[in-house]
């Protein structure tokens, strides 16, 4: 145990983060480093629990209570060797995850949770700095091939993975920069891109190889990747957007978020990037109050929007955890990120039930109605319609599963009910060779899931290019697999 008396002498900190008025501003990640006396103070407030709780709420499996005991200690250098032992990328998931470790941390019964996230992210942080992340190329090589559809989470950590496991493996990507939704969807200000950067670096060093700019299932048939590899690994995400398909939806100025945020990001990184859509001096509404509506948030404001409006059809949450969300599971609370504190208005139990265009056909108004629940539906409140002006709308409702067509079709895979890719507890799909890993098998989730099934989906890889038992680590026990339909 860290500090046996720590969670009684200091309360839970996190860091600061820079100015309003400054960050937005610039597209800098917006939070400022703790020192390192506050860091360990945090890390010492872990119990080390006989039952470690935030273990149940990991899916990684981090080794939570050792490397906080280790930061506590002021050993970093093995404090991240422990988190490497369980996660590929601690510094995504220490920006990016919503920390289910800390609503399932013992200490936060009857007080405040243990930093955990901050703690990971400061030692990732702290390895990077110091030169102790290293490339880890394996030994010999097992002459097997592998191509990874995609650059995301789930497919960079099952790349790395086998790549250190001897097979040699080729990622395709179909955006031209590798990283997926963490380059061209999490805006600059919440991971700056460097991250991604060295982490790509590193894998070319072990001797993952990255193919990006090409678009399976169109430039590379389904067919040709089989005949040219010993297993595929279909790591393309949940990309089919959820559309709201209401009168006027036609309008011109209504945008996916992805159909946004990527060029943010390109001008993020290069001035000079000639942004095709922009909230600059327009009234935005922003459908949908998740963490991608937040991206929104943030990304219209440093856009120099006149106004922004956020939308969510829930009613707006309770400050403190329901009974109907008991510890230790994730509660659905009233939470202010980064981007909510900068400005915008945010709006619940509302609906949208018609775009208003301009002469030039485009949207100039939302026509909205205040919703309530009743017997399980949503019911229009009588008097509460209103005009609220847009001239650009930006439509964050999650996804539905992966596209359909080109390389799905190609290779014949099973989809479930839901649209996803069907696979078995060894993360393989109904057909031979072919393997699924991260929300395209399991639906729109946490960047913590994504990364364990693509470790998880190694191991099965690896498992059928050797006939035999995997060395490598499971995360997820065979009880949370998805198994075939």
């Amino acid at each position: 145990m860290a500090d046996p008396r720590g969670f009684l002498k200091a309360g839970r900190e996190l860091p600061k983060r820079r100015p309003v008025e400054v960050r937005i501003r610039d597209w800098h990640e917006v939070y400022e480093e703790m020192s390192v006396d506050g860091l360990r103070a945090q890390a010492g407030r872990c119990m080390d629990c006989g039952i470690p709780f935030c273990h149940n709420g990991c899916p990684l499996g981090n080794l939570i209570p050792e490397w906080n005991d280790l930061s506590w200690r002021d050993d970093w250098q093995e404090a991240i060797e422990r988190l490497h032992a369980t996660n590929n990328f601690p510094e995504f998931t220490g920006r990016l995850c919503p920390a289910p470790c800390e609503a399932a941390c013992v200490l936060g019964i009857g007080d405040d949770p243990v930093t955990i996230k901050q703690v990971e992210v400061s030692i990732i942080d702290r390895a990077w700095a110091e030169g102790w992340v290293q490339p880890q190329p394996p030994e010999r090589l097992t002459g097997k091939t592998v191509a990874v559809v995609g650059s995301g989470p789930a497919g960079l950590a099952a790349a790395q993975q086998l790549t250190r496991a001897g097979h040699t493996v080729a990622v395709y990507e179909r955006a031209d920069e590798i990283g997926g939704l963490l380059r061209y969807g999490i805006p600059e200000f919440k991971m700056e891109k460097r991250q991604v950067d060295r982490r790509i670096a590193q894998m070319k060093a072990e001797g993952t190889r990255f193919r990006p700019g090409v678009d399976v299932g169109h430039e590379v048939t389904g067919q040709q990747l089989r005949a040219r590899y010993d297993a595929v690994v279909l790591a393309i995400g949940a990309t089919a957007a959820r559309d709201l398909p209401i009168p006027g939806r036609e309008l011109g100025g209504i945008h996916q978020a992805m159909e946004f945020l990527p060029h943010a990001n390109r001008y993020a990184r290069d001035a000079t990037y000639q942004v095709p859509i922009t909230a600059e001096d327009k009234d935005v509404v922003i459908i949908g109050g998740g963490d991608t509506g937040a991206d929104c948030l943030g990304t219209s404001i440093r856009q120099g929007a006149r106004s922004i409006k956020q939308f969510e059809i829930m009613p707006r949450p309770t400050e403190e955890r329901p009974s109907s969300q008991p510890w230790p599971t994730y509660p659905m609370v009233y939470r202010v990120s980064s981007a909510h504190e900068e400005g915008g208005e945010r709006l619940y139990a509302i609906n949208t039930t018609e775009f208003v265009g301009d002469e030039q056909g485009n949207v100039k108004a939302l026509r909205t109605v205040e919703v309530q629940m009743v017997d399980g539906r949503f019911q229009p409140v009588e008097g509460s319609e209103q005009e609220i002006p847009a001239q650009l709308v930006l439509l964050a409702m999650g996804f539905v599963g992966p596209e359909k067509g080109g390389l799905v079709e190609q290779l014949g895979v099973e989809l479930d009910a839901r649209g996803n890719v069907v696979r078995d507890a060894s993360y393989a799909s109904t057909v031979e060779g072919v393997f699924v890993a991260g929300d395209a098998g399991r639906g729109q989730s946490l960047i913590v899931w994504a990364i364990a099934e693509g470790r998880s989906c190694a191991a099965g890889v690896d498992a059928y290019l050797k006939g035999c038992e995997s060395e490598l680590p499971v995360p997820i026990p065979p009880t949370a697999r998805p198994l075939l339909a």
